[in-house]
């Protein structure tokens, strides 16, 4: 699949955690670990389970870093 976002990182799964209605998702990629929030669904429709590869696409009108 292709898509126009220009951040896309590929990475290993390594924990999901399931709330009742969301999910937490940490994937480790080169860089470290990236922690995403998406839906229980989400995770249940892709089948999600630690040391799947998978891509994580950040797309995002704004970043922010504060010191």
């Amino acid at each position: 699949m292709k898509l126009s976002a220009r951040n896309q990182l590929t990475g290993i799964v390594k924990t999901t955690k399931l709330g009742s209605v969301m999910a937490e998702v940490t994937v480790e990629v080169d860089a470290g670990a990236i922690v995403a929030a998406i839906t229980r669904t989400s995770v249940e429709s892709l089948e999600l389970k630690p040391g799947d590869t998978v891509t994580v696409v950040i797309k995002s009108t704004e970043v922010m870093i504060a010191k």
